[in-house]
């Protein structure tokens, strides 16, 4: 089911989303990086409950744990938990293909949060956002199909930042 109207209280959690979210990609601070990100999948969580999409609140709602967890510990155990997580609750309630891609992007997420740093952690939550943005276009999420669309380019711009101020 696609949500069209603009303004309906679903795509205002997105649009808050989109803004928490491009803050998140802006920063070139890891731990600030991740304040924004667990912000950004708090709005998430009302968005996709609001449009009826149980695979992404799952995802979102695992997402924002998994932020929260990274900023105390970078414990290779945590991260296996946090996929395994992803993974059984795909397994519980995921119905068709398409509901495997915010599951897979967290999964990503949490392995770029926990096991790398700087611009390779960036690199692979880009991969991720490739797959929030097939997501979004899925399930009909205006908010959420800009966000992640303006967080590939501007995860991209900060990339080069942060690869120009290495030099």
């Amino acid at each position: 089911m696609l949500a069209t109207d603009w303004f309906s209280p679903a795509q205002l959690f997105g649009y808050v989303a989109f803004v928490l979210g491009v803050a998140c990609f802006l920063q070139t601070d890891d731990r600030r990086f991740k304040w924004y990100m667990t912000g950004e999948c708090l709005a998430y969580v009302v968005h996709f409950t609001l449009l009826g999409n149980p695979t992404a609140v799952a995802s979102s709602l695992i997402s924002m744990t998994r932020s929260l967890l990274s900023l105390r510990t970078r414990s290779k155990w945590v991260a296996v938990a946090v996929v395994t997580a992803n993974i059984g609750f795909g397994l519980v309630i995921a119905e068709k293909p398409t509901d495997w891609l915010p599951l897979t992007a967290s999964c990503l997420g949490t392995i770029a949060l926990f096991t790398l740093q700087g611009i390779p952690m960036r690199l692979l939550m880009l991969c991720g956002t490739a797959l929030w943005i097939a997501n979004n276009l899925v399930v009909g999420s205006i908010g959420g199909t800009a966000l992640e669309i303006v967080i590939a380019a501007i995860n991209l711009t900060t990339i080069a930042r942060m690869a120009r101020g290495q030099n």
